[in-house]
């Protein structure tokens, strides 16, 4: 009897996003579509009806996938607790990571902080991940009282938006599988160098399918050791390893998400500056490579991991705007908005997270822009005002002279915005912030 249970009310501040919801919409249409209908959805208190389900079921055993988000373990061990007191089975199991996340730790215990030490203990010292298992052979049935998935209310009132968002996806089970092949086939060959440029296709993908369990990490690693060994190879395993580490700093330290993992950063002179974040999300910032990561996020729901960088140090280091910001907008913007993935995310680049990068590590948007969209392509993708203007200047559209502007029908302030700040002065800036808490 497969049921899925919509649960927004314990989810509190991190229920889904809207791009996640519209991704999830679609999931459980192809979910329900390939358990030939017999898909239950409910929308609702998951402590109540699951209950109310067992009871008016007769039901025995209960299963399902474990999750690390915190306000998950502490609704599911409630559950748990429940559901052994009515006299049922209920086993939670790994469905969702490589290894648990206490199987990994310290020769004393203790938790790793360190990316590196966390995944050589892993990959290395640990029993290897679980093999896939195959398709279930189950007679499904449905369970009464549920409702259709279109009921749950999952799709954004701006349904143009979303069409458009989803219009480069296809969600579900099935896709996953063809989207591992195909990057397996045509990306994973230069992937170590090329997943940086953010306009050759370098890069899975699977972010999303591997947040909704269409494809579990195990089935990806698996068919990743069964291609000859490289450099690329081995690569692309250590992303599948930083994934891992995100959900079990999660874990360890659940309070990731909103508190700063470094306390010194709680002391650190955040700016209030509406103006400036709102150009930030809506792409009007006048620095092409970041305008075209955040359109490229309002437009399909991702952004490139290169880019992500980018965009994430120019909020919180040239802007000072506090990272959680950025998460609460990437949450709501990215069909794969993870909550382990985001927030730790957003505390490396901020520097206030587990192995972080230095605070001074200041990304400089042209530079980057430079070095890995050198033609502008990626740029001329999402930025179209700005498709006429000769490499040489589409990083910087402000130095190039005004007769080039004109001829490719650019007006600074008005077809195209100028710079929203000035990347030197706030790189100062950010420097002298971080002299404030330096020795705290």
């Amino acid at each position: 009897m497969p049921v899925f249970i919509l649960d927004d009310a314990a989810a509190g501040e991190w229920s889904r996003g809207s791009a996640s919801r519209a991704w999830l919409h679609a999931s459980l249409k192809a979910l329900n579509e390939a358990l030939g209908g017999k898909l239950a959805t409910f929308k609702g208190s998951a402590e109540d009806i699951i209950p109310r389900l067992v009871k008016d079921n007769s039901i025995k055993n209960i299963h399902w996938n474990r999750c690390y988000e915190p306000w998950r373990i502490d609704r599911d061990m409630r559950i748990k607790d429940t559901l052994h007191a009515m006299g049922c089975t209920a086993e939670s199991h790994n469905g969702s990571l490589l290894w648990e996340p206490w199987e990994v730790q310290k020769p004393d215990g203790s938790p790793y902080k360190v990316f590196t030490p966390f995944y050589k203990k892993a990959s290395q010292e640990a029993a290897p991940p679980a093999r896939p298992l195959p398709r279930p052979d189950c007679n499904f049935i449905k369970a009464d009282g549920g409702c259709m998935v279109d009921e749950l209310s999952l799709l954004p009132k701006t349904l143009d938006w979303a069409d458009t968002m989803m219009s480069d996806w296809e969600a579900g089970e099935e896709a996953a599988f063809t989207r591992l092949q195909e990057f397996l086939e045509d990306g994973l060959t230069g992937y170590k160098t090329g997943r940086n440029f953010p306009a050759r296709a370098n890069v899975s993908r699977l972010s999303p399918y591997l947040h909704f369990g269409e494809i579990s990490p195990r089935t990806v690693w698996y068919a990743a050791l069964n291609r000859p060994a490289s450099d690329d190879r081995k690569h692309f395993l250590s992303e599948l390893g930083w994934r891992e580490f995100s959900y079990y700093l999660l874990y360890h330290f659940p309070t990731l998400p909103r508190q700063n993992f470094q306390p010194k950063f709680d002391a650190f002179p955040w700016g209030e500056n509406e103006e400036a974040l709102k150009a930030w999300q809506q792409g009007q910032t006048g620095f092409p490579i970041i305008d075209a990561g955040m359109r490229e996020l309002w437009q399909t729901g991702y952004m490139h991991n290169r880019v992500r960088m980018i965009v994430a140090s120019f909020l919180v280091k040239n802007l000072l705007i506090d990272w959680r910001h950025g998460e609460d907008w990437f949450w709501d913007c990215l069909v794969d908005a993870d909550l382990a993935n985001n927030s730790a995310s957003w505390q490396w680049v901020a520097g206030s997270g587990a192995d972080a990068a230095p605070y001074f590590r200041i990304f400089n948007p042209v530079s980057q822009s430079e070095k890995f969209d050198l033609d502008g392509s990626y740029i001329r993708t999402y930025v179209p005002e700005l498709q006429g203007v000769p490499a040489p200047y589409i990083h910087t559209p402000w130095t190039a002279p005004k007769s080039i502007l004109t001829a490719s029908g650019v007006t600074l302030g008005e077809t195209y915005p100028e710079p929203i700040c000035d990347l030197a002065l706030t790189r100062s800036q950010a420097l002298a912030a971080y002299q404030t808490i330096k020795g705290t």
